[in-house]
């Protein structure tokens, strides 16, 4: 297992941590997802074999966030 963290830009609100931990918790692979709004970062374990940073990066741009 691997794990990374991404700082993603635009995060106000509880409402933006559900909608992240939600979309990145649904990729096939990832172990766990956890999305700060303090710290506008989010953690995630995964099987390298399965997926990777690029797809999580993809992910929360389709969710209309950006990755700093």
């Amino acid at each position: 297992m691997q794990t990374t963290t991404l700082e993603i830009g635009g995060i106000s609100c509880g409402g933006c941590v559900r909608t992240l931990t939600t979309v990145l918790s649904a990729i096939p692979g990832v172990h766990s997802a956890v999305v700060e709004q303090q710290t506008a970062k989010a953690t995630v374990d995964y099987d390298a074999t399965a997926t990777g940073p690029d797809e999580f990066r993809q992910a929360i741009e389709d969710a209309g966030y950006d990755v700093v």
